[in-house]
């Protein structure tokens, strides 16, 4: 039997058609969808004996095959095993079309090491050398792991997306449900590492969902997250440099500290036009669990400066990632508009 052997036929049944199925689904499938097809849960079950031509993956899921699964193929049979009951996959999305249609999966969705492959990790391991595949579901699922199945509970289920034509979790979500269940250091550390440079995410959205699934107790998890924060913000300085050259800004002064003459310590900036009294500075805070003392602080700063008269363009690493000219518009337009304000207070700029 190949993987293109049609299902058998019960005589007293009239098997629906199958056309608009995607290759995948014709090779695994479940017992709700066997049923549809004229095929009884007893000939499924002798379809799956020793030496028969079937498998049964997990509870309520097939595999039309014998020989071990592919990749694609515990992936969909994961996810059938966990979409939610009357969310069979497999229902055409634009019936009448004639084409295969993907499979519809409903509240669940791959995560963790898996997730990550399919997001293009290359440090993340080969899916066929993982012993267990995550999958993201509601909390009050009645669902439980087994098999090749592992099942991750949430409040609140992510917008999912698409890798390879099956539902995944965003990469920071992957990452704190990888990271929960690792124990080696190095591994965490490089996992975090890629996810950033590879411009997969933001070392903010990283350090949200890690502080949300409590990870930041971890020592290995805390060693890794001080060296993603580190490297997320010299990436950042990088496209603000960028941002500077590419874009015919001014030449600012880089890193410096800002000072009353003879008083107290202002705070530091990334960028700063002494002329114009306008200064850039990156936000780069993490959540954490003091975030808000954190953004207080933050704020009060920046309304102390505001009072001085000096204008402050704060910008996200992402927003430098995804809208830099946008940005550069912003910061060129503070310029401009310098002389159209009251001339700022003195200050005193030293290197940070």
């Amino acid at each position: 039997m190949n993987h293109n052997t049609p299902l058998p036929q019960v005589p007293s049944a009239s098997p629906r058609p199958v056309r608009h199925l995607s290759d995948v689904q014709r090779r695994v499938t479940t017992a709700a969808q066997l049923r549809s097809q004229g095929v009884a849960p007893a000939e499924a079950n002798e379809q799956c004996r020793s030496g028969g031509p079937w498998q049964q993956l997990l509870p309520g899921v097939y595999l039309l095959h014998p020989g071990p699964p592919t990749s694609e193929e515990r992936l969909h049979a994961v996810l059938m095993y966990a979409a939610r009951e009357g969310a069979a996959p497999g229902v055409p999305v634009q019936p009448g079309s004639g084409e295969p249609h993907r499979p519809v999966y409903k509240e669940a969705m791959i995560t963790g090491l898996a997730a990550l492959n399919l997001h293009g990790l290359s440090c993340a391991p080969p899916l066929l050398s993982l012993e267990h595949i995550d999958v993201l579901v509601p909390r009050l699922r009645r669902l439980r792991s087994t098999g090749c199945a592992h099942v991750v509970r949430t409040t609140s289920l992510p917008t999912p997306e698409r890798a390879t034509g099956v539902p995944v979790a965003p990469v920071p979500r992957a990452l704190a449900d990888a990271v929960a269940q690792l124990t080696d250091a190095g591994m965490v550390r490089r996992l975090l590492s890629e996810a950033v440079r590879g411009g997969h995410c933001e070392p903010a959205a990283v350090v949200r969902e890690l502080n949300d699934a409590k990870l930041l107790s971890r020592p290995h998890v805390v060693d890794a997250v001080d060296s993603l924060l580190a490297e997320g913000r010299a990436l950042a300085e990088d496209r603000l440099y960028t941002m500077v050259v590419e874009h015919g800004l001014p030449d600012p002064v880089w890193n410096v500290d800002l000072r009353l003459p003879g008083g107290p310590h202002l705070g530091g900036l990334d960028a700063y036009w002494p002329e114009q009294a306008v200064a850039v500075e990156l936000d780069t805070r993490a959540p954490r669990q003091d975030e808000d003392a954190l953004w207080s602080e933050y704020a009060r700063k920046r309304e102390h400066f505001e009072r001085l008269g000096i204008t402050v363009v704060h910008i996200t690493p992402k927003k430098l990632r995804d809208s830099i000219e946008q940005q550069a518009a912003v910061v060129r337009t503070a310029l401009m508009a310098a002389g159209d304000r009251d001339p700022a207070a003195y200050v005193v700029v030293l290197p940070r």
